[in-house]
């Protein structure tokens, strides 16, 4: 299939919808907040205290403890997306997304069997983290290698947006599993739901022929010198991860990566519990804070596909700037909000942090792909994606701030200027000149 068209061929759409429906079972650690609710309790967790009841056996947890189980995912899905990336390149998406999906599985099941700080850690942690890598890093380089660079953005805003959106549904199960059956029973009941889903969309993943040219648009493929965006030997190339990891270009990235990635992390981490603080006296959203998480699910996969969307048109650059200082702004207000107990203030506030996280996720491998090709992106993108686990340390860093002062207004206030940092950074990038003559 070496002719090139303007027609976007089936199986591209079946690749790019069965990678969504992966990554609706990978997100789970977007509503990490409802079992971080259900677990920390610090007076009870000083005095060593264990849960009865449905929970019986589990132990009490403080803040940072809750939020180091999370931590631990974040960073092991973060570095095993190089070797996911490796996985895909090399082996396919079909093998990256049917092992990653069995370790989140696996470590589900076993989280809740051993009912302990541990074996969160292990379970949720270790095992959990290990298989998001190395599932996440599947369907979004299988599909993006479908398409031309005029839909990179949108692509790759649909793929992510299933791991956005894993809370919308994720959230009101797991507390409904939490409240009705215990917590053990929620982790295990998942883990055997996302097993059967995960292997089953993993099947239909795949990358195109090696012959094969992506799609342009009509007037593209009419008549090439009218689309600048057309991939051509004089201005896209492809990179490998040496080269890449050579420009000053693959480190920007990586800190704007962490910019955006610690922002979104901080609120997702904490949605439930601060829910609860603000609402008061508000019994409903006091007794139903998973509305939030889930709410949050929603925005977040939205703000993947539109800003994807926009991404496309108006700049990769221009779309991280819009996201970034309006989302920073936010962030500065949270304690004041927090503070009024003004929840409808709150959930537009928390919108927004969830849009622009999810837009982070649909620019970063857009902008890997720009940057360096799509041929290595698996690879290149895993490394690209080390910023998005050291984005974690921004939710741990307030775990540890809340158990001394009781509040997370400081890391709201850090998490700000951490993002304008990465906002100005944004400006500066421009894409690297590989020399003439090299290749990948």
């Amino acid at each position: 299939m070496s002719a090139q068209s303007s027609e976007v061929p089936t199986r591209a759409w079946i690749v790019t919808f069965a990678g969504a429906a992966c990554n609706l079972c990978l997100g789970i650690l977007y509503a990490w907040s409802i079992w971080k609710k259900a677990l920390v309790d610090k007076p009870k967790a000083d005095l060593h205290e264990v849960m009865t009841g449905l929970n019986a056996g589990w132990p009490y947890l403080t803040d940072s403890q809750g939020t180091f189980a999370y931590f631990v995912c974040g960073l092991f899905f973060a570095f095993f997306m190089i070797p996911g990336g490796r996985i895909q390149d090399k082996y396919g998406p079909k093998v990256g997304a049917t092992l990653g999906g069995l370790c989140v599985a696996t470590g589900c099941i076993i989280a809740g069997l051993m009912k302990s700080y541990f074996g969160l850690m292990i379970g949720f942690g270790v095992l959990g983290g290990i298989g998001m890598g190395i599932g996440y890093a599947a369907p979004t380089p299988a599909a993006l290698k479908w398409f031309g660079p005029h839909k990179r953005g949108l692509i790759s805003g649909i793929v992510v947006a299933g791991y956005g959106a894993a809370a919308l549904y994720i959230a009101p199960l797991g507390q409904y599993l939490i409240d009705n059956y215990g917590i053990s029973a929620s982790f295990i009941g998942l883990g055997i739901f996302f097993a059967v889903v995960i292997i089953l969309a993993g099947q239909l993943l795949s990358n195109p022929p090696s012959d094969y040219v992506p799609p342009m648009p009509a007037v593209a493929a009419s008549n090439p010198s009218s689309n600048p965006a057309r991939p051509t030997p004089d201005v896209i190339t492809d990179w490998l991860p040496p080269e890449m990891m050579s420009r000053w270009q693959y480190y920007a990235l990586v800190l704007m990566f962490i910019g955006s990635a610690q922002s979104g992390l901080l609120v997702i981490a904490n949605a439930a519990p601060i829910l609860g603080k603000t609402a008061g006296k508000l019994e409903f959203f006091a007794a139903n804070a998973w509305i939030i998480a889930a709410f949050g699910g929603a925005v977040n996969a939205l703000g993947r596909v539109g800003t994807g969307m926009y991404s496309d048109k108006i700049g990769r650059s221009n779309a991280y700037v819009l996201n970034g200082a309006i989302s920073a702004l936010c962030l500065l207000a949270a304690p004041f909000i927090i503070a009024s107990e003004n929840v409808p203030i709150l959930f537009l506030a928390v919108g927004i942090a969830y849009w622009q996280y999810g837009g982070g996720l649909a620019l970063m491998p857009a902008f890997t792909a720009d940057f360096f090709g799509s041929k290595n992106l698996g690879a290149n993108y895993g490394f690209v994606f080390i910023g998005w686990g050291l984005g974690f340390l921004m939710p741990l860093m307030a775990g540890y701030i809340k158990d001394y002062t009781g509040s997370y207004d400081q890391s709201f206030y850090i998490s700000a200027v951490l993002l304008i940092v990465a906002v100005v950074l944004c400006r500066v990038i421009r894409k690297p000149a590989k020399p003439t003559g090299s290749t990948a």
